[in-house]
């Protein structure tokens, strides 16, 4: 008789303590709960991983099902991950001292990574430049140096680099936001910037790993929702004083900064202003409004 498949119970697992999220079904290991460590299966082989969560509408898998959670890891196992995981930075220095002795100055050696049980070595680089690098005769050397343990070299990007080597962020803090919670990096765009008229200068919008900073993503939704019924920079409106063009938009404040046609720029409410119309007047309660303030004052 075939043995009755478990329900799928989808569970997210970290590699990390601030790596991407990963999901597994857990289904044949029904009691494992979040905060445990467990093993799994992967692409790359068996890991170690801990559960981090139990997502009610998790994302659907890339392939036809999720890969399965094995077991709980057990207390040698995670014994053995800390014991190699010290030998890491040895690892590091080793083969940084050995592509520079191939004088691969291009490469950037960033972290080397054992698995739990020492099967696997992995070193993160980094290429500067657009030029394709060989590494056969690295691998090669480390293979040598290695023959119980299988070797490999995986390229990262410039703001993984960034994330693994940490250091002062440029707005200050003293730990960059990629090193200190971001998990998994989404795509940035100057339009960011422009939406939220921050200075297009590469030095201002420009973090560490040269690429456009992870922070222009924090309030770009916001942003977004407060300029969709705000008149655009360069339209015509009609203001309580009268006809102008707008230069600037300050969404979150819900105001415009408008040029008048005497050249002055003159910051309103955005209620007060009225997209131009040819012939139309200036907008009376609007209007009625300004004078209020100005014999206020």
């Amino acid at each position: 008789m075939a043995k009755k498949k478990n329900a799928p119970k989808v569970v997210g697992v970290r590699f990390n303590e601030i790596g991407k999220l990963y999901h597994f079904d857990a289904g044949n290991v029904p009691d494992v709960e979040t905060g445990d460590y467990v093993i799994v299966s992967t692409s790359r082989g068996r890991e170690l991983g801990q559960i981090v969560n139990e997502p009610e509408n998790p994302p659907k898998p890339a392939e036809g099902s999720w890969k399965q959670v094995e077991r709980r890891a057990t207390a040698r196992e995670l014994v053995m991950q800390r014991t190699w995981q010290k030998r890491e930075q040895d690892e590091l220095e080793a083969c940084r001292e050995e592509a520079s002795k191939l004088d691969l100055k291009e490469v950037k050696i960033a972290k080397a990574e054992y698995s739990y049980d020492g099967t696997r070595l992995t070193f993160l680089y980094h290429v500067e430049g657009e030029e394709k690098i060989n590494l056969k005769q690295l691998h090669s050397n480390l293979r040598k140096s290695h023959r119980d343990t299988r070797v490999e070299l995986r390229q990262i990007g410039p703001r993984d680099m960034a994330k693994i080597l940490g250091g002062l962020g440029a707005c200050g803090l003293e730990q960059r936001c990629c090193s200190l919670f971001i998990n998994e990096f989404n795509p940035i765009s100057i339009r960011m910037a422009k939406a939220q008229s921050i200075s297009l200068n590469p030095q201002e919008i420009t973090g560490m790993c040269g690429r456009l900073r992870c922070c222009l993503l924090y309030e770009h939704k916001q942003y977004l929702e407060a300029r969709k019924n705000l008149p655009k920079r360069k339209k015509r409106v009609m203001t309580p004083i009268g006809e102008g063009k707008v230069v600037d938009v300050l969404a979150l404040k819900k105001a415009l900064i408008i040029q008048m046609e005497d050249g002055r720029n003159v910051e309103f409410p955005a209620d007060e202003v009225e997209l131009y119309e040819e012939g139309k007047s200036i907008p009376a309660k609007a209007k009625h409004s300004h004078e209020n303030s100005n014999n206020d004052g």
